[in-house]
């Protein structure tokens, strides 16, 4: 990767350091995945099935249905590993105790006499999950978004992923409590989950990681007035930024950075480092993990998009990350936690040598659908409130109204909203009465 000195760059240098792949912004992407959002809402079943032929060579005409049988769950699951279900087990196990863990606790306080306020939840009824599949297909997300659904009691789990579906994300699926499991992906998928069609059922709201196809799908569809639909985050193309000292090990690194690049060849990596002689070893490693590995030719790619940021010091380190805003941070110091208490923006943080980002990516027990593009300035990864919605309640007693109605009725009279001061006065009338 390209060695670059940070305080050696112009401003504009520094932002253009830190900019996305390039295929990301691709400027005839809006275009195509509309007019694919628009067939699914126009033609339903129909234009899923010539989709499942362009885009994954699935000859859909031959099958009964888009929706998977209880015996092709059965048979499927039948077919994957009793090693392949134990780690399967395990990492729902963690997942689940990370999550159960996050169950919502109600508030039920008094503002002021006779002045009564709550904050509820409720689970959302209708729920998409999107699991990415083709040359990657991704059997973790199955876990990362059915098992929190299921705990937070959403009622109905629709799961689809691109054809033919792996038998694992299938047994994965039916482990976790679903049983609803559609053929379709991409963008398509989307759309279906968004406008429902003769097959699937539309939902509330659409979860799930996916590439940039996906990614803009979930956008158009959240702004479209034909629909209501909403979704979890911009998740888009996997990125990672790792910051390390001259006490890191660059096998571990290089490491870390290939295992995001191989996502895809719009992935990024990033290191931030004070030490030139690591970043130069952390090169030499790439080379050679990079020759070893049967998806080389896709994280080469990313490669080309991915650079190394020279830094004075951790703290500067951090400021860039921060800058950034990565998916994944990886802080591989000698005390990583020190560096931990300046990072303001990352979907997710892995702390330590012995921490790679693999470990959150499956079986830790966090969640590993996260923001992407920088949006995790402001946006939080995946969790169990995303599958809920709150609400707010309020109950006055007269005493109540009598505290609070002249209040009420002062900043209604200034806001020239007469109405609103009228539905307090009437009702303060009535208790002299």
């Amino acid at each position: 990767m390209d060695i670059l000195t940070w305080a050696a760059l112009s401003v504009d240098e520094q932002k253009a350091a830190l900019q996305r792949s390039p295929l990301i912004g691709d400027s005839g992407l809006e275009q195509r995945v509309r007019a694919i959002v628009d067939a699914v809402a126009s033609r339903g079943d129909a234009a899923l099935k010539e989709f499942n032929q362009k885009f994954d060579g699935f000859n859909s005409a031959n099958i009964d249905s888009l929706r998977l049988s209880e015996s092709e769950i059965s048979a499927a699951s039948a077919r994957v590993s009793a090693e392949l279900k134990a780690a399967i087990a395990q990492a729902m196990a963690n997942i689940d105790v990370f999550h159960s863990a996050q169950q919502f606790r109600p508030i039920d306080i008094e503002t002021q006499t006779g002045v009564r306020c709550e904050l509820r939840s409720e689970p959302i009824e209708k729920v998409g999950l999107y699991i990415p599949g083709g040359s990657a297909p991704l059997i973790s997300t199955v876990m990362m978004l059915a098992l929190p659904a299921k705990i937070a009691g959403c009622e109905k789990r629709v799961l689809v992923s691109p054809p033919p579906i792996n038998d694992a994300i299938v047994y994965a699926a039916n482990a976790c409590g679903i049983t609803e499991i559609y053929q379709v992906g991409g963008a398509q998928a989307i759309a279906a989950l968004a406008f429902g069609t003769e097959s699937i059922p539309s939902v509330d709201k659409i979860f799930g990681p996916g590439n940039r196809y996906v990614t803009e799908a979930k956008r158009l569809v959240s702004q479209d007035g034909r629909c209501t639909v909403s979704i979890d985050m911009p998740a888009g193309p996997s990125e990672v930024l790792v910051i390390a000292d001259s006490d890191a090990n660059a096998q571990f690194i290089a490491a870390d950075l290939l295992s995001q690049a191989e996502h895809g060849p719009d992935s990024q990596v990033i290191l931030v480092t004070d030490s030139e002689p690591l970043a130069q070893a952390v090169n030499q490693a790439l080379e050679s993990q990079l020759a070893a590995l049967p998806r080389q030719e896709i994280a080469a790619t990313a490669l080309n998009s991915s650079r190394t940021i020279l830094v004075k010091d951790m703290l500067e380190a951090a400021q860039v990350s921060n800058r950034y805003g990565p998916e994944h941070l990886i802080i591989q110091t000698r005390f990583p936690r020190d560096i931990l208490k300046h990072i303001r923006a990352a979907g997710s943080v892995f702390l330590g040598a012995y921490t790679p980002e693999s470990v959150g990516d499956y079986a830790s027990g966090t969640n590993h659908v996260l923001p992407t593009y920088g949006y995790s300035r402001a946006v939080s990864s995946l969790s169990l409130a995303d599958f809920s919605r709150r609400f707010t309640v309020q109950e006055l007693s007269a005493k109540g109204l009598l505290g609070l109605g002249q209040a009420v009725m002062t900043l209604a009279s200034n806001e020239l909203l007469d109405a609103h001061k009228n539905a307090v006065a009437i009702r303060l009338a009535s208790l002299k009465d």
